[in-house]
């Protein structure tokens, strides 16, 4: 399976690389960064601290996508459309690993699944979906006098907040409530807000120094808490899941999957 990666300059990217080039029955077609990356020409395996490979990191996403079986993609939004324009072109497969997308690229990428095989993600660790899992789960079990708050913290480069795994926890626990997030979600505190609403749920972000990713949930009852939480060490968790997802979406009908369904973990499967 012929493997290209979007973004593989990046630290995100060169993990990536590195989890393609040591997976057996992967191959990796090649990588592309955005006009005037200075790691442009470089030999992307060499690039990534591997022995080169004769392929260069190039700008052009077209000819990459001409090559591959599946494209990972943890690049920026705004060059979502283009990506999902191009899978659909050469019928291929798109891993997104992108964070930061609106209502309007949800409606695009929902459009394009229709076509193409997509899985999407906020976090393709397997420990944190299997919170996810959990979350939809212990949110319908108790009610609404266990208020829920969200808590992640990252590295200072993040230019995202709350997290998309954050968002990705209150999501998984407003459906465990047969809710909607948006109708209930209060992102941030600041000055003299009054008492809690009832059945709100609560985001809390922090950025400070090289962390990879910490997030927790918790369930705060009147005489009690049941949390839940997750601490990334290395960016490897991400690359491992991104790369079992490409091997799963092979054969997939065209849809638009999550982790959840790359591992077996859909409340109806």
């Amino acid at each position: 399976m012929k493997v290209g990666i979007i973004g593989c300059a990046g630290r995100m990217g060169q993990m990536l690389v590195q989890e393609v080039l040591q997976t057996e029955g992967c191959e990796l077609s090649g990588g592309v960064e955005e006009p005037g990356n200075t790691a442009l020409g470089e030999d992307v395996a060499g690039y990534c601290g591997f022995s080169e490979s004769g392929i260069v990191i190039s700008d052009n996403p077209g000819a990459l996508f001409e090559i591959s079986d599946v494209i990972i993609d943890f690049s920026l939004p705004t060059a979502t459309a283009k990506h999902m324009e191009l899978a659909e072109i050469y019928g291929i497969s798109l891993i997104l690993g992108t964070t930061g997308h609106d209502d309007s690229d949800f409606s695009l990428i929902e459009k394009a699944a229709e076509k193409i095989v997509i899985v999407k993600a906020m976090n393709f660790s397997i420990g944190v979906n299997v919170i996810l899992a959990l979350t939809e789960k212990i949110s319908g079990l108790l009610n609404e006098d266990y208020d829920i708050e969200v808590f992640e913290m990252h590295h200072k480069h993040k230019i995202d907040s709350p997290s998309g795994t954050a968002i990705a926890l209150g999501e998984a626990a407003a459906r465990g409530r047969s809710i909607q997030l948006d109708d209930v979600s209060i992102k941030g505190r600041r000055g003299i807000t009054g008492t809690r609403k009832k059945g709100a749920i609560g985001f809390s972000s922090l950025r400070g120094g090289e962390v990879v990713g910490d997030h927790s949930i918790i369930f705060a009852g009147e005489s009690e808490r049941v949390e839940l939480s997750h601490k990334a060490d290395s960016r490897r968790i991400f690359s491992k899941g991104a790369v079992l997802a490409a091997q799963w979406a092979t054969g997939q009908k065209p849809g638009l999957y999550s982790m959840l369904d790359v591992l077996g973990l859909k409340k109806d499967s």
